[in-house]
């Protein structure tokens, strides 16, 4: 019998190359690295972390590569509490990011691609998808893959909630294009995406960028604004948060952090707009004060209260 979960998330599950530099350099430029560290991270496994911190049943559908890397973020997951009956190895070496974050915590992040690009579902994958509760994909998951998860959810054998993630260059040869993101707009329970990557796809952003997601059936989504917040919208309500104001320390996982906030209370627990979207910018800024992906992604508790810290 097929377990039922809260979220079947599908994606990456990679190891962080972390590097502390002196600035983040333009083109021909240069930066000087103070330290460096390994860390678990990609966008699929932050999610499912995440999701599975706050109490959530959560399983993974990704494909790691033949090697000791591999291993190891098997091992981190299983340790995490997620569901593994998803996760394939292949031949190829495991994929993984460098990501350079300056002092003020801002990042560039690059990754090198390995078995991930290779991810296909299978129909054993499709069992679990259609018994979950929600499913999460990114920009980042195959085209291929993209594509039969927007066949999956036209056909409403899956709930699916799509976080765009990169701007469309970073995607190619790689990721979802540009035509399976249109396929899939009038369909998701939520679309995700962080104005970088909304301007690349659309070439607008914030309030204008809402209007035309809106203009082609996207009932329900969250457009992230770094320091300047968050703008969420469902049927007829939109609504501006503001960041939490912070020390930040690092970026990195910020994103995956506010869109588990949002899957957990407003899609999972059906709580108001303005409340999910407070949720989901207090797990986000939480999460900045922490160095790497994870190590602010907290309990349901810790959250409430950092929210009810926060000034409305």
């Amino acid at each position: 019998m097929t377990e039922t979960l809260d979220v079947v998330v599908i994606g990456s599950a990679l190891l962080d190359k972390q590097y502390s530099v002196s600035n983040l350099p333009a083109p021909d430029g240069g930066a000087f690295a103070h330290d460096e560290s390994v860390a678990f991270g990609g966008v699929a496994a932050n999610v499912a972390v995440a999701l599975s911190r706050l109490g959530r049943s959560t399983g993974v559908v990704v494909r790691l590569g033949d090697d000791d890397v591999a291993d190891a973020v098997a091992d981190n997951l299983r340790e995490e509490g997620i569901t593994l009956d998803h996760v394939r190895r292949g031949n190829q070496p495991s994929t993984y990011c460098m990501v350079f974050s300056d002092s003020d915590g801002e990042r560039t992040i690059v990754t090198r691609s390995g078995a991930a690009k290779n991810l296909r579902l299978t129909d054993h994958d499709e069992t679990i998808l259609r018994s979950a509760t929600f499913v999460f994909a990114n920009g980042y998951c195959p085209d291929c893959v993209t594509s039969r998860l927007g066949e999956l959810a036209a056909n409403g054998a899956i709930r699916l909630a799509f976080d765009l993630a990169s701007p469309l260059d970073g995607l190619k040869d790689r990721g979802t294009e540009r035509e399976t993101v249109d396929a899939l707009l009038p369909h998701l329970e939520l679309f995700v995406a962080n104005e970088t990557s909304v301007r690349s796809y659309l070439g607008a952003s914030g309030l204008d960028a809402v209007d035309v997601l809106r203009a082609h059936g996207v009932s329900r989504g969250a457009l992230t604004r770094g320091e300047r917040g968050a703008v969420l919208w469902a049927n007829g309500s939109v609504v501006e948060l503001s960041a939490m104001d912070v020390d930040v320390i690092d970026t990195t996982g910020a994103g995956d952090a506010f869109v588990s906030g949002l899957l957990h209370r407003w899609l999972l627990a059906d709580a108001p707009i303005r409340s999910a979207g407070r949720f989901a910018t207090a797990a986000a800024g939480y999460n900045c004060t922490q160095q790497g992906a994870r190590s602010g992604m907290v309990g349901e508790d810790r959250l409430k209260a950092v929210v009810r810290n926060w000034p409305a």
